[in-house]
C-alpha cells in the first residue's frame, strides 16, 4: 500500500512540475479575449463586448453580416480595444456567398489600422489610412490584363499618403498577392494572418483541410502596436453576402526575439519591398481616345452631316425654282 501511495505521489509530482512548466511556457502564446470574438456574439442588448459595428452590419446568431447581397451597401466591424501584441497571429473564419454567377464583388477588408470607425471608399473603410489592410477582393474591374483571377488576397501597409487606387485593384501598392476561390463554399473558409519579427506571412484554409496554405510572406514589415483591428466590406453594382464568423487573436510567445520588449508605439508603418506594379492597357495606349472625345467627334460629324444635307435641299429648291421660271 506504501508503494502505491509513493508511487501516486511521484506521479502527481511529476504532473504538477510539468504543469507548471506548460503554465510558464504559456504565459504569451494565448488567445487574447479582448482582441476575439465567437459565438455567442451578442452581449447585453444590440452591444457586443469589445466590438462595435456600423453600416449595413447585422449580427445573428450564426453569423455577423456585414454587407447583405444588396447593391451599393457598406458595413464594418471594429474591435474597441487597442493591440499591444508586438507579435501576433490574427485568424478569421469566414464566408462569401450570393446569386452571382460570373459578375459579383466587390469584397472584404481586414484591417490593422491606427483609426477606426471611419467609413469611405475603400470596401467601406477610410482612403489613406495608417496601418495594415489585407485585401480579399472578388470583383476584378479589367482595369488590366491582370496575371491572376479574382478573388485574389493581397496586402498593403500605408503611412497615410498613399492612395488605394481601385481602378488598378490596388496592384500600384500591394506588398504581394495570390489567388484564392474562397467565394460560394458551402463550408466556413479560413485565413490567418501572422506578423512575427517583421515578417507577415497570410495562409489561408479554404478547403476546410485543418491546415493552412501559405498566400504569401513579406519580409521587413514595420507595424507599431497600439493600433486596432477591425473587417469592412462593401457592394457597388454589384453584390455578395459578407459574413464573419469568428476572429482569434493569439500573441506569440517568441523568447529569442531580441525586439520583444522594443517600444513600437511610435514608429511609422512601412514596408521594404513592393510587388512591380502591373501597367494597364489603358496606360500603354495613351493615344486612344477617351469617351467624351468620341462623343463630341460624332457629335460634330452628324451636325455637319444635316448641314450638308439642310443645303443641299436648299440648293435643290433653287434649282427647281430657276427651272420653272425659264419655262414660263
Amino acid at each position: 500500500m506504501r508503494e502505491n501511495m509513493s508511487v501516486i505521489s511521484l506521479l502527481l509530482l511529476i504532473v504538477g512540475i510539468l504543469e507548471s512548466f506548460a503554465a510558464e511556457w504559456n504565459t504569451k502564446d494565448y488567445m487574447k479575449r479582448e482582441h476575439c470574438l465567437v459565438k455567442p456574439y451578442q452581449g447585453t442588448g444590440m452591444t457586443m463586448p469589445y466590438w462595435d459595428f456600423m453600416g449595413s452590419t447585422m449580427v445573428t446568431n450564426n453569423y455577423i453580416r456585414l454587407t447583405p447581397d444588396i447593391q451599393s451597401k457598406q458595413g464594418a466591424l471594429w474591435n474597441s480595444v487597442p493591440c499591444h501584441v508586438r507579435n501576433w497571429e490574427l485568424q478569421v473564419e469566414f464566408k462569401v456567398h450570393g446569386k452571382g454567377k460570373d459578375l459579383f464583388g466587390d469584397g472584404f477588408v481586414i484591417w490593422y489600422a491606427k483609426e477606426r470607425m471611419k467609413a469611405g471608399p475603400i470596401f467601406g473603410n477610410q482612403d489613406y489610412f495608417q496601418g495594415l489592410a489585407v485585401i480579399l477582393d472578388t470583383y476584378s474591374n479589367h482595369n488590366g490584363a491582370h496575371s491572376h483571377q479574382h478573388p485574389y488576397i493581397s496586402a498593403m501597409v500605408n503611412n497615410g499618403s498613399l492612395h488605394y487606387d481601385h481602378d488598378r485593384d490596388g496592384t500600384h501598392t500591394q506588398l504581394a498577392g495570390c489567388e484564392a476561390k474562397f467565394r460560394n463554399v458551402e463550408h466556413g473558409t479560413h485565413i490567418a494572418i501572422r506578423y512575427e519579427k517583421d515578417t507577415l506571412t497570410v495562409s489561408t484554409d479554404i478547403a476546410d483541410k485543418l491546415g493552412w496554405k501559405q498566400c504569401f510572406q513579406v519580409n521587413e514589415v514595420k507595424l507599431p502596436t497600439g493600433y486596432y483591428i477591425g473587417i469592412s466590406a462593401t457592394t457597388g453594382d454589384l453584390s455578395d453576402n459578407h459574413d464573419i464568423l469568428s476572429i482569434r487573436l493569439f500573441e506569440l510567445d517568441l523568447p529569442d526575439d531580441p525586439k520583444d520588449q522594443e517600444d513600437r508605439s511610435q514608429i511609422v508603418p512601412s514596408a521594404a519591398f513592393y510587388d512591380a506594379p502591373r501597367e494597364r492597357v489603358e496606360d500603354a495606349k495613351q493615344s486612344g481616345m477617351s469617351g467624351i472625345k468620341l462623343f463630341l467627334l460624332m457629335l460634330v460629324g452628324a451636325l455637319a452631316l444635316i448641314a450638308c444635307v439642310v443645303i443641299a435641299i436648299m440648293l435643290y429648291q433653287k434649282h427647281q425654282e430657276n427651272s420653272r421660271k425659264r419655262f414660263y
